[in-house]
């Protein structure tokens, strides 16, 4: 809580800041049992490609990590706890000149605060045909691009993000927006977006984990203060997704310098409290943990089965 002389100068609960996720979740798994704590990708030089023209005549892509919807892989609507089985280990395209029903079931969303209804808030693609159609951008470009969501640094870097910028140069890109969900994801889309500057993509990250996007070292971040699940606006508010994706557009056309972070003025609620909920295990019980250990275990031999059939 803010103190007592703190709420005299109308400052912000202690709490109402960005949370930081490297932490929570060494802290989380460290409490699960688990070993040494994940490494996260860590750069001291970033790239920076600034934009070849004008915004209103660039032909822009958008990175997702979320997965089509695969029937019969169990549940992957609004509310589905984690679904190991609707993962995806290779890199996939679609046709921007269509709609798709794409879900982040697979992903370690903030289940308690947001529950994956609308996917505007992490699938942007109708709000880029919405500013291609007002001259914002000079177009979208032809295909999307599903990047996986990996724990592995190597097969992200050798495998995983060189097939992103291939596809993205065949499609003659001028930029792209990488949109993340769960942590994991924060640094896939950075490692991707380090990898299309360097081969002359100029990009922006929308996120929600600012912490960890900054840790990997990205040209341009746009962070929204919200659940994770959400960088691409709040659900159900149009006006939201909107706002968020001009801003987002707006890093990319006016970043002066890599590292540029910009966050959004909007905000997901007027309390707080959803901050210290996520995988933080200061707030569970020993038997909520074992819980938790047996639902990891449980998924991650899924994945592993998905995996070596996906290899």
């Amino acid at each position: 809580m803010t103190s007592a002389l703190g709420a005299g100068f109308g400052f912000a609960t202690v709490h109402d800041a960005p949370i930081a996720y490297i932490q929570r979740i060494r802290d989380y798994y460290t409490a699960l049992g688990y070993g040494a704590a994940y490494e996260w990708a860590h750069y001291a030089e970033v790239p920076f490609q600034p934009l070849p023209r004008p915004l209103a005549r660039c032909r822009v892509a958008i990175v997702t990590t979320a997965a089509p919807y695969q029937a019969g892989k169990g549940d992957q609507g609004p509310g589905a706890p984690y679904n190991a089985a609707a993962k995806f280990y290779t890199v996939y395209s679609g046709d921007t000149s269509k709609d798709h029903d794409l879900r982040i079931s697979h992903v370690a969303i903030d289940r308690k605060h947001t529950t994956a209804e609308d996917s505007g808030t992490w699938f942007p693609l109708p709000e880029l045909r919405r500013a291609a159609a007002g001259g914002l951008i000079g177009s979208v470009a032809p295909r999307f691009h599903g990047l996986p969501t990996n724990r592995s640094h190597r097969t992200t870097l050798d495998v995983d993000c060189p097939e992103i910028v291939e596809r993205c140069l065949t499609d003659a890109v001028d930029a792209a927006v990488l949109v993340a969900n769960c942590p994991v994801c924060h640094q896939s889309v950075s490692l991707a977006a380090r990898a299309l500057e360097a081969n002359g993509i100029a990009t922006v990250v929308m996120a929600c984990a600012k912490d960890i996007v900054e840790h990997v070292g990205v040209p341009r971040l746009l962070f929204s203060d919200f659940p994770l699940g959400n960088a691409a606006g709040r659900p159900n508010d149009a006006a939201s997704q909107a706002a968020t994706l001009e801003l987002a557009l707006a890093v990319l056309e006016k970043a002066p310098a890599p590292r540029t972070t910009v966050q959004s003025p909007l905000v997901w609620s007027a309390d707080a409290e959803w901050k210290l909920d996520y995988q933080n295990a200061a707030r569970l019980s020993a038997e909520e943990l074992a819980r938790l250990r047996a639902e990891f275990d449980r998924g991650k031999a899924v994945a592993k089965s998905l995996r070596g059939q996906a290899g």
